[in-house]
C-alpha cells in the first residue's frame, strides 16, 4: 500500500531501523534517533542496490517519488544513477576547481612575484572589484564572450573606459594561462577586439618650449611656500624621476658625497640609479638639516614618518599660476626628454636610461643600471647648467620645427 504523509508523520522510531515501503522501491528508513531518509532499492548489473533521495520533511514524499522515477529511468536508459550521481558530483568539485577565480589567483601568484608592488596590487584590487563578483564563481571553460563583455561594459559605464581595457586585457591573461594548462579550449577576449570604445590618448602636461620653461622655472624658484616643498619643486626637472618617487625619496638612498641616489623604481621594479648634479646636491644639502633625521627626503606636512602629499607639487604650481595644460609633476619628464634630444643632442639611449624606461642592447638584453654611467653624468650636469642658464634669460634656443 503506497504511503501517504498522515502515515509518515505518523510513524515513530524504534530500537532499531523501521523501513516504510512506498511503491517500485521507494521506501522511507527511520533511524533509531528520529531522522527520516528516502531509499530507492533497484537492481543493475544483476545486483541490488540503494540510493539516497533526501531527508523527509525537506524532501516530501511528492518529491521523492519525483526523484525516484528519474533515477529509474536512468537505470532503463542503462545508467546507474549512484555511479551517475558520483560523477555528477566529480563534475561539480572540477567545475568549482576551475573556476575564473581560482584560475586567475593561480596565474597571479605565479606571475606577481616578478611585477612591482603596486602594479600587482591595482591587478587583484580590479579582479576582486570588477570581475570575481560577476564571473568569478563560473567555470573559466564555459564563459562566454557575450557574457564577458557584460562585465567590462559595466566598469565603462561607470566612466572607466581605460580601467575597463585594462581589466579585459587581465582577463585574457588569465584564459590564456587556463588554456596553456589545460582548463580551457579557447580565449573568449580574442572575439572582443574592437567591442569597447578606444581610449583617447592622454599625456600628461608639459611645455617643452625652452622660453616658456624658463618663466615656469623662475616662478618655481621663486616660491615662497615651505623649505620642503620649495626643495621639491627646485629638485624635479633637475632629476625628472616620477613623480611618486621623487616624493617618496629616502635620505638612505641618497650618497651627497658621490653625487647619486639609488633607489628601485616602483613602475618596473628594477634598481636605478640617478646622478646628482652640483645644483641638485646643493639643493639637497641646504633641505638636509630640517628632514636629514628622518626617513624621507620631503616628508609630509602633518607627520615626518610618511611622504609629502602626491598633491603637494602640483597645488604649489597651480599657486604660482602655471596652470594644468602647462606642467605637471609628470611633465618635467617630457620636458627633459625632449630638450635634452632636440636641443642639446644627446644621445636617445641615454636619456631613455636616465628616464628608467626599459632599454635594450643589440642583443635584445636590458641594459643595467649602471650602463653608459659615465656619461650620464656628464648629461646630468650638463642639464642642471642649461636650465640655469635658461632661468638666467640666456640667449634661447627654440625646439627645431616639425614637419
Amino acid at each position: 500500500m503506497p504511503l501517504t504523509d498522515t502515515a509518515i508523520r505518523n510513524a515513530k522510531s524504534g530500537e532499531k531501523p523501521v523501513k516504510l515501503f512506498d511503491e517500485r522501491g521507494l521506501y522511507l528508513e527511520i533511524s533509531p534517533t528520529g531522522g527520516k531518509w528516502w531509499r530507492l532499492k533497484y537492481r543493475f548489473d544483476g545486483k541490488e542496490k540503494r540510493l539516497s533521495l533526501g531527508v523527509y520533511p525537506d524532501v516530501s514524499l511528492k518529491d521523492a517519488r519525483e526523484r525516484r522515477d528519474a533515477a529509474r529511468k536512468l537505470v532503463a536508459d542503462g545508467i546507474d544513477p549512484s555511479e551517475n550521481r558520483k560523477a555528477q558530483k566529480s563534475a561539480r568539485a572540477n567545475r568549482a576547481a576551475n573556476s575564473f577565480e581560482v584560475v586567475a589567483r593561480e596565474w597571479f601568484a605565479k606571475y606577481s612575484a616578478t611585477w612591482a608592488t603596486n602594479h600587482g596590487e591595482r591587478i587583484i584590487r580590479r579582479f576582486e572589484r570588477d570581475i570575481f563578483p560577476w564571473i568569478g564563481g563560473r567555470p573559466i571553460a564555459e564563459i562566454t564572450a557575450p557574457e564577458l563583455l557584460t562585465v567590462v561594459r559595466r566598469i565603462e559605464s561607470r566612466g572607466a573606459l581605460e580601467t575597463a581595457h585594462r581589466a579585459l586585457g587581465n582577463c585574457g591573461q588569465v584564459f590564456r594561462y587556463a588554456v596553456a594548462t589545460g582548463r580551457a579550449e579557447r580565449d573568449p577576449t580574442s572575439d572582443l577586439r574592437g567591442a569597447l570604445p578606444p581610449v583617447k590618448g592622454e599625456h600628461f602636461a608639459a611645455t617643452t618650449e625652452p622660453k616658456r620653461v624658463a618663466e615656469i622655472l623662475r616662478a618655481m624658484d621663486g616660491y615662497e611656500g615651505t623649505l620642503t616643498v620649495r626643495c621639491a619643486l627646485r629638485l624635479a626637472p633637475l632629476v625628472f624621476v616620477r613623480p611618486g618617487e621623487l616624493r617618496k625619496a629616502e635620505w638612505a638612498d641618497i650618497d651627497l658625497d658621490a653625487q647619486e641616489w639609488r633607489y628601485t623604481v616602483t613602475k618596473t621594479n628594477t634598481p636605478h640609479i640617478v646622478p646628482l648634479s652640483k645644483q641638485a646636491v646643493d639643493i639637497l644639502r641646504e633641505l638636509q638639516p630640517l628632514t636629514g633625521r628622518g626617513r624621507f627626503v620631503f616628508p609630509g606636512a602633518r607627520s615626518n614618518g610618511r611622504p609629502m602629499s602626491d598633491n603637494a607639487i602640483l597645488a604649489a604650481m597651480r599657486r604660482m599660476g602655471i596652470g594644468k595644460e602647462e606642467m605637471s609633476g609628470h611633465g618635467f619628464r617630457a620636458v627633459a626628454r625632449t630638450i635634452l634630444d632636440e636641443v642639446l643632442g644627446v644621445r636617445p639611449d641615454y636619456i631613455e636610461h636616465q628616464l628608467a624606461h626599459a632599454v635594450r642592447d643589440p642583443n635584445g638584453r636590458a641594459y643595467n643600471r649602471t650602463a653608459h654611467l659615465p656619461e650620464r653624468r656628464k648629461m646630468m650636469q650638463q642639464w642642471a647648467d642649461y636650465l640655469d642658464k635658461l632661468k638666467a634669460g640666456a640667449e634661447v634656443i627654440p625646439l627645431p620645427q616639425r614637419a
